[in-house]
């Protein structure tokens, strides 16, 4: 999918926010500046969390959380040391529990970490633009992308 700037990423967001539930895992893959902290914040505004709280890159604290219809937990491993265990962050409290789990970076997690989960990587196509290429692992995700692929156009052009 073809994404033509920040606010159509946020607006994918937003519908991410407003179709997932708790115990949902999104992890998130591109370089540096794609749009993973973009579409983060358009899953916030998805999911209720009080447009005064604004959401930025958690790359200092690893794990953020913000309150909504179900709780955002933001994960940013930008800065995962090599070697070191990611359930030694408390990644396994929150992995499929109550809220939704947006993982940044998840491309450095081992191979295998994450069972079911929806997979979105980012990639620069041009100044403003982005391809989203989106991937289910799990039968719960692959409803997701069926109603996302139906509803593409309109979510990306209101």
């Amino acid at each position: 999918m073809t994404i033509p700037d920040p606010e159509a990423m946020r607006r994918l967001g937003r519908w991410l926010g407003e179709h997932l539930c708790p115990g949902d895992v999104l992890a998130l893959t591109g370089d540096l500046g794609a749009g993973k902290t973009t579409l983060t914040q358009g899953i916030a505004l998805g999911l209720g969390v009080p447009e005064h709280i604004y959401l930025t890159s958690a790359t200092f604290t690893m794990i953020q959380e913000y309150p909504g219809r179900i709780p955002l937990f933001h994960v940013d491993l930008y800065r995962l040391e090599k070697g070191v265990d990611p359930w030694s962050l408390g990644l396994e409290e929150i992995l499929y529990g109550s809220g939704l789990v947006v993982i940044e970076w998840a491309d450095f997690l081992p191979q295998n970490y994450l069972k079911d989960h929806l997979e979105l990587a980012i990639t620069f196509m041009g100044e403003t633009f982005r391809q989203v290429s989106i991937k289910s692992y799990g039968h719960r995700y692959e409803g997701v992308l069926g109603k996302l692929n139906k509803g593409s156009r309109t979510i990306l052009n209101p």
